[in-house]
C-alpha cells in the first residue's frame, strides 16, 4: 500500500500543479475519516471500525492540507518551485500511512483515484511495449498523452482536480453504505 501509494504520486507529479490538489483532496478527505473512525459515536453510527488515537491523524491532515496550499500559491503555472521526487513519494507515503492507520486502504484506492489510473496507464504502456512492441498512448503518464493530443497545460490539470474531487466525494459516500 505504502510502496503504491508512493509512487502514483510521483508518476501523477508532471505538471504544475497536478499532483499537489488530489494530494490536498485525499488529505481533507482522509481527515474526516480519521476523525470519524477516531470518534466512539460516529464511528458506531457509520458502522467503522472505532479505532482510539487515530482522530489525531487528522491534525496530520489539515497540516498536509495547509501546507499543500501555501505550495501550490508558488506552483501554479508557471511553477516557481517544484514539488520532485521527495516531496511526490512522501506525500504518497503519508496518505498511504494514513489509510492503513484507520483501515480504509480500499477507500484510498477510490479516492486516490486519479494517482491509480495514473500508475495503470504506465503500467499498461510497459507491458504493450514490451509484449506487442506497440504503445497504446501517446506518452505515458496519462497527463502526458492528453499534452501529446493537443491539450493545453492548465486544460489538463483542471479537469484532473475535478476527476479527484468527484472520486473523493465517491470514495466519502462509502463510508455510509457499509
Amino acid at each position: 500500500m505504502l510502496i503504491g501509494s508512493s509512487n502514483s504520486v510521483n508518476l501523477t507529479d508532471g505538471l504544475d500543479g497536478l499532483a499537489i490538489v488530489p494530494v490536498m483532496i485525499a488529505a481533507a478527505s482522509f481527515a474526516l475519516i480519521a476523525y470519524l473512525s477516531g470518534n466512539i459515536i460516529f464511528s458506531q453510527y457509520l458502522g467503522i471500525i472505532h479505532i482510539p488515537n487515530t482522530g489525531e491523524l487528522t491534525i496530520l491532515c489539515c497540516a498536509l492540507l495547509g501546507s499543500g496550499l501555501g505550495f501550490l500559491w508558488f506552483n501554479a503555472p508557471p511553477a516557481m518551485i517544484f514539488m520532485g521526487d521527495t516531496g511526490s513519494l512522501s506525500l504518497g507515503a503519508l496518505l498511504g500511512s494514513v489509510s492503513i492507520a484507520t483501515k480504509h486502504e480500499l477507500v484510498l484506492f477510490i479516492i486516490g483515484g486519479l494517482f491509480v489510473f495514473e500508475a495503470l496507464s504506465v503500467i499498461v504502456q510497459v507491458i504493450s511495449f514490451r509484449l506487442f512492441g506497440r504503445r497504446i498512448f501517446m506518452m505515458a503518464p496519462l497527463h502526458h498523452h492528453f499534452e501529446q493530443k493537443g491539450w493545453s497545460e492548465p486544460t489538463i490539470v483542471i479537469r484532473f482536480w475535478i476527476i479527484a474531487f468527484i472520486l473523493a466525494l465517491i470514495g466519502l459516500s462509502t463510508l455510509k453504505l457499509r
